[in-house]
């Protein structure tokens, strides 16, 4: 079994000012919300936040970058939050954005053990400056390095006591690849299940990866709610 947490303030007490965590979700789908308020509590700061994009003004990683607790953010989307846009013009946050595709086999490496590797992508772009290029079969390709993290915050839509875990649909996104590529995994689960509960031949992140399980209630809120008139 794996630490089972009874608080989200207790799973993530370890996470410290000037540390690099991978965060789960793709806009506000599958994001790890609760984990993300526990850390706006706690007010660790000078973060530096892997993720697809920053979420949004008012949820999310959103609430982390209005508190002023992320000093760089790495993702390939920052469409949707004013205030980030504000902080890059004015200076006052880092950012690195990386291709989609590129995002997600650099974190998929990192959790591999893979350093690095070569892609197409970004060629003859700002992208490429100070980057290693060579030809392969007469095409030119940059050399991407491997992210890993400090932590990575996912959350699941079923768990087990053993840190087994399972998403739901488009949920799933970046997750199995960020749980694989942090030092610490830390699993915020929808509904936590007893061992043998979970059936193997769908498990989308195995026990290995994963150190600290939490359960929780989720708002699951959408980024833009478009209804009929």
């Amino acid at each position: 079994m794996k630490k089972i947490c009874t608080s989200f303030k207790e799973a993530v007490a370890n996470i410290h000012d000037g540390a690099t965590i991978m965060v789960g979700g793709f806009g506000l789908c599958g994001i790890p919300e609760n984990l993300i308020l526990a850390l706006v509590d706690k007010g660790v700061k000078d973060l530096t936040v892997i993720s697809n994009n920053c979420g949004v003004d008012e949820w999310g990683l959103g609430l982390l970058l209005n508190n002023r607790q992320i000093k760089k953010m790495i993702g390939s989307y920052v469409g949707e939050n004013k205030e980030f846009e504000r902080q890059v013009l004015s200076g006052e946050l880092e950012v690195e954005l990386v291709p989609q595709g590129t995002l997600a086999e650099k974190i998929r490496a990192g959790g591999a053990g893979i350093p690095a590797f070569y892609t197409p992508a970004g060629v003859g772009t700002p992208i490429a400056e100070g980057k290693e290029i060579r030809i392969f079969n007469g095409k030119e390709y940059l050399l991407e390095e491997a992210y890993t993290a400090d932590f990575s915050l996912v959350r699941a839509w079923k768990g087990d006591k053993m840190g087994n875990l399972i998403y739901n649909k488009t949920a799933q996104n970046f997750s199995p690849m960020i749980a694989a590529a942090g030092k610490v995994t830390i699993a915020e689960v929808e509904t936590l299940c007893e061992i043998g509960e979970l059936d193997p031949n769908y498990i989308h992140t195995p026990s290995v990866y994963v150190q600290t399980i939490i359960q929780g209630n989720q708002q699951k809120r959408i980024e833009r709610l478009t209804v009929q008139k």
